[in-house]
């Protein structure tokens, strides 16, 4: 196997962390990046840079975002009695393009998944509870949390949780519907799909 340079082997070594990339697609970023020119790689490393310096979550849902609260949390367009819970920040994207959910989300940044040691604790629903509170709503009472978590096995045992979890509050939860292959992702539906999962959601 021929041996690359120190730095190359570095840069290989580090696109390998990258999810879904193994060692061919890793060799192949790092020789596009080799090629490219030096003005090109030093605007990707500040996006990197700023990307980790200015983005925090978002103290009321979790999302993702460079203000705080983020954009869907301070709109007053948005309806606060709903909100929407979610796995991970891109799984938000895939809802709103369905351009028929208005109302606010909850990002819980991963499923439970005992395999991987990933029990509730390390899940962000600590600031979820005190979010169903009408004063720290605005004074509005939250009248359903829909739960979209992925149909695998792991966003199912996680909605079960939530449900177990918020039922006793007398809150409505409700799961949306199973508009999709059980087994894919959020992140690959298409607006159609998301939008009839969203209009068919049950109450778990």
């Amino acid at each position: 196997m021929l041996d690359y340079s120190e730095p190359v082997a570095k840069l290989i070594d580090e696109f390998k962390r990258l999810p879904g990339i193994g060692h061919k697609s890793a060799q192949r970023l790092a020789f596009y990046v080799l090629r490219r020119p030096e003005a090109e790689v030093e605007g990707f490393a500040n996006a990197l840079r700023e990307v980790k310096q200015k983005i925090l979550p978002c103290s009321n849902c979790n999302n993702l975002t460079d203000i705080d609260p983020c954009l869907y949390c301070s709109n007053p367009k948005r309806d606060r009695s709903v909100i929407c819970i979610v796995e991970e920040p891109y799984n938000l994207v895939a809802v709103e393009k369905t351009r028929s959910f208005k109302g606010l989300y909850h990002i819980l940044h991963g499923t439970l998944s005992p395999m991987r040691g990933i029990g509730p604790d390390e899940l962000m629903l600590a600031n979820l509870i005190p979010r169903l509170r009408p004063e720290n709503n605005n004074g509005i009472e939250i009248r359903e949390i829909i739960v979209a978590t992925n149909p695998t096995t792991e966003g199912e045992a996680t909605a079960n949780y939530i449900a177990r979890l918020l039922k006793p509050l007398g809150v409505m939860v409700t799961r949306i519907a199973m508009g999709m292959p059980v087994g894919s992702d959020l992140e690959f539906v298409d607006e159609v799909t998301m939008d009839r999962a969203l209009a068919n959601r049950h109450a778990i």
